[in-house]
């Protein structure tokens, strides 16, 4: 099978190296401007602070103040939100309101700018579960997966610098460290619709699960706004690289359709720029819909015809158009990931791969196969030869064998190598950077061993019940 992948180009004649040394895919460098810091005025009484860190920060005005929606990863974050608006308007902000429970760790900010604690803060009421359920007992694996997609453990420049993290230009921005994150559970919450009134405006609340299933779009009908966490500034991420729950395209795209069913004249989103144009966000947003149905139908037109699971992402790919448009170009992540995680989302692992039923042990697989080639040495010939020809697959493949059967440190070094290689070439963030973070880890520049433990918090340990926490 010719693979129609676009995950990685298939040579080094689209990176670009740029002035702080990262060598980068160009159009993950032109990412960069999508997402540039700015403090839009998106309508009157209505703002938008992109580029301050992973998310928007977002401020509607009413007849009886400002409302706060979002408010980052830190308080740090949303202080410099607060400072944003300061020099736009001196009224009061009178309500928090939380779009998911991902951006909800810098509300301090907003009892500061405040000077007190009673605000109404609103919320689906699953976002105080879902920050429980990432710090529990699968807080180790969740919190490798946002540090190897997130950059976290990336230098600032260089070869392997960070460029942008996709969404944002950074998890956290480092200007703004030591970081302080708390998040302020919400006082009022909602199912799956509502009907708000908030600082004297009408609100339509509705229930849009995305990338989490608590995730809402506000309506605001008598400004034309609506603020949602369906619409990014990339091609949707059904799959996320850091390990996340199914996110279903079916459930996604009745949100969308809603969300074009509004006739909204601006709209806001947790991450890029906001659009303004009744014509145009219905254009855009059509399109953007559209490539994640053509993701949904593709799939499962190869799941049915009993394509295995890894070639159905390499079988099939976005059309050429996709790239005219950051919002369906694969900046985030890739088509060839997104195709396999609907098939498993639906289907499970097993996709019929008799030799996936019952496998050997990997190290043990990968030593056979290292002694069926004829040993070590051929394979380490043939890895570098594959690299060298640009068979990066191969190479990836092979040199995975070498360190998985305990290989030398050179063998570490090749795997590097390819991943290196990989990030190179690839338009997505997130597979740059996860890229890189491995090859950093398998060279031994960088130490990620705390990342497989549990570090419980003393605020983990008293906040949880016994029958939890003591076994």
């Amino acid at each position: 099978m010719t693979s129609r992948s676009r995950s990685f180009a298939p040579d080094s004649s689209e990176t670009v190296t740029l002035s702080s040394g990262q060598i980068a895919h160009r159009d993950h460098v032109a990412q960069s401007e999508i997402i540039a810091r700015r403090f839009y005025e998106v309508a009157s009484g209505v703002w938008c602070f992109v580029g301050n860190g992973l998310s928007n920060q977002t401020f509607v005005e009413g007849p009886d103040g400002i409302i706060a929606i979002d408010t980052g990863e830190s308080t740090e974050e949303m202080r410099e939100a607060i400072v944003e608006l300061r020099k736009v308007t001196s009224r009061p902000i009178v309500a928090v309101l939380y779009t998911h429970f991902h951006y909800v760790c810098g509300t301090e900010a907003v009892f500061e700018d405040v000077g007190a604690r009673d605000i109404p803060i609103w919320a689906h009421e699953k976002v105080s579960y879902n920050r429980e359920r990432a710090a529990s007992e699968i807080a180790p694996a969740y919190g490798r997966g946002l540090a190897e997609q997130f950059a976290m453990f990336l230098p600032e420049d260089g070869p392997d610098g960070r460029v942008n993290v996709g969404l944002g230009h950074f998890y956290r921005n480092p200007s703004h460290f030591p970081f302080s994150s708390l998040f302020v559970l919400p006082t009022n919450t909602f199912g799956e619709s509502a009907s708000l009134d908030i600082a004297g405006l009408p609100i339509e609340v509705t229930h849009a699960p995305s990338d989490s299933d608590d995730s809402v779009t506000y309506w605001f009908p008598t400004l034309k706004v609506a603020v949602n966490n369906l619409v990014w500034p990339v091609l949707f991420n059904v799959f996320a690289i850091r390990g996340e729950e199914y996110r279903d395209p079916r459930i996604l795209l009745d949100g969308i359709d809603h969300l074009l069913s509004l006739g909204a004249e601006h709209l806001v989103s947790t991450h890029g720029p906001p659009i303004s144009g009744r014509e145009l966000i219905r254009d855009r947003v059509t399109k953007y819909r559209d490539s994640i149905q053509f993701l949904w139908d593709q799939s499962v037109r190869l799941s049915n015809r009993g394509v295995l699971s890894a070639d159905i992402g390499l079988e099939v790919q976005l059309p050429p158009e996709a790239d005219d448009d950051n919002l369906t170009a694969e900046r985030y992540g890739v088509a060839e990931h997104h195709f396999r995680q609907i098939r498993t989302g639906l289907f499970g692992w097993f996709d019929g791969d008799e030799a996936d039923l019952f496998p050997l042990p990997t190290a043990e697989r990968a030593r056979r196969l290292i002694e069926g080639f004829g040993g070590a040495a051929v394979v380490r010939e043939q890895a570098d030869a594959a690299l060298g020809s640009d068979d990066i697959r191969w190479a990836l493949e092979l040199s995975t064998w070498l360190v998985r059967s305990g290989g030398e440190d050179a063998d570490r070094g090749r795997l590097a190598r390819c991943l290196r290689t990989v990030a190179q070439r690839t338009s997505a963030a997130n597979i740059r950077i996860w890229c890189l973070t491995r090859a950093l880890s398998l060279e031994g520049s960088i130490d990620t061993s705390r990342l497989y433990r549990h570090r419980f918090s003393r605020a983990q340990i008293l906040g949880a019940s016994p029958e939890r926490s003591v076994h």
